[in-house]
């Protein structure tokens, strides 16, 4: 990715403050705050060519791990803030079809991983599949044994997804689809239960549809495919540690929820967000949050890609 692809503002290194314009979705109303908004790095791993997955370690501070996706190697990598390359593990006993995303859990107060399998581009996968695995330490381990995988199929046919969480509070993986206007948001439990054989697939349970991200014009359908750009669909999912807070990523822009103690993350996600434009940083692929507890990184598919972050901890969503 050559610098022009980042505002010119963005391309000093050192954090600087700009002053963004922060949307809620609805024309009538904008709101304009002061974000943290700068260039943490490079990934220095030239071994991730396609980033589409990222999440923040749940066992040490200041480590984001990354996949790559579309066939690669089953390989979960690891980075600090600034790209650097701190180590990566093999998982074991999986495959990478088209690994799209990556969240990080802690369950009996054990961190995991989730591994998202859920990529398919032409809707022709009947099956797809969430692994599950122990999160290692990055520097002592270069293999990691598969903890259990839960394959599902789609209630309504197969689906395209590149977004995946884990609400940890009702203990199950959410899933957003890429290709339907609106996407539709679909749940996953996180175990199967003790009726359900090993190598039998759940159905996933349609939640219903996102309608606060931006759906695009009619014209803007039509002509994506000649300008090759969908900028409205959405690549990256994360819910914050204390699951309270939600990050969806498109090509264009990132959208910040908040979600009030007890409120399911359907209405959550159908509120109105922050809507936050990343400028003309291209293909935006991957977005987690950091151990901060409103800290955000977003990062490229391109080799050597920058890596954002933003700090939303003076940013309220409706």
């Amino acid at each position: 990715m050559s610098d022009k692809s980042i505002p010119g503002v963005l391309r000093l290194i050192s954090p600087i403050t700009i002053l963004l314009a922060v949307a809620g979705c609805s024309n009538a109303e904008q709101t304009t705050a002061p974000l943290v908004f700068d260039v943490s790095g490079r990934i220095e791993d030239s071994g991730i060519r396609e980033a589409s997955g990222m999440a923040r370690s749940q066992r040490e501070s200041g480590l984001l791990w990354i996949i790559n996706d579309n066939g690669a190697k089953a390989i979960v990598h690891a980075m600090d803030h600034s790209g650097a390359r701190l180590g990566e593990f093999k998982l074991l006993k999986s495959r990478n079809a088209d690994w799209e995303d990556l969240a990080s859990f802690r369950l009996d107060d054990t961190p995991y991983l989730m591994v998202a399998d859920i990529g398919d581009n032409d809707a022709k996968r009947d099956q797809r599949t969430l692994y599950f695995v122990e999160e290692p330490s990055p520097e002592k381990k270069d293999k990691a044994k598969l903890d259990w995988q839960v394959d599902y199929v789609y209630p309504d046919g197969p689906r395209d997804a590149e977004s995946a969480a884990v609400d940890i509070d009702g203990q199950r993986a959410l899933i957003l689809s890429k290709r339907d206007i609106p996407p539709r948001l679909y749940e996953v439990p996180l175990r199967l239960e003790s009726d359900n054989r090993p190598d039998s697939a759940v159905t996933a349970t349609l939640l219903g549809t996102i309608n606060s991200l931006h759906r695009p014009s009619r014209r803007d359908v039509e002509f994506a495919p000649k300008r090759k750009d969908w900028y409205w669909q959405p690549v990256g999912m994360d819910i914050s540690e204390d699951n309270l807070a939600a990050v969806i990523l498109t090509y264009r822009e990132v959208y910040f929820y908040q979600r009030q103690v007890g409120q399911d993350w359907l209405d959550a996600l159908n509120s109105q967000p922050v809507r936050i434009s990343l400028g003309n940083f291209k293909n935006a692929e991957s977005i987690a949050f950091g151990n901060a507890e409103r800290q955000v990184f977003v990062t490229g598919e391109n080799t050597n890609s920058r890596l954002l972050r933003i700090d939303l901890s003076g940013v309220t969503a409706r």
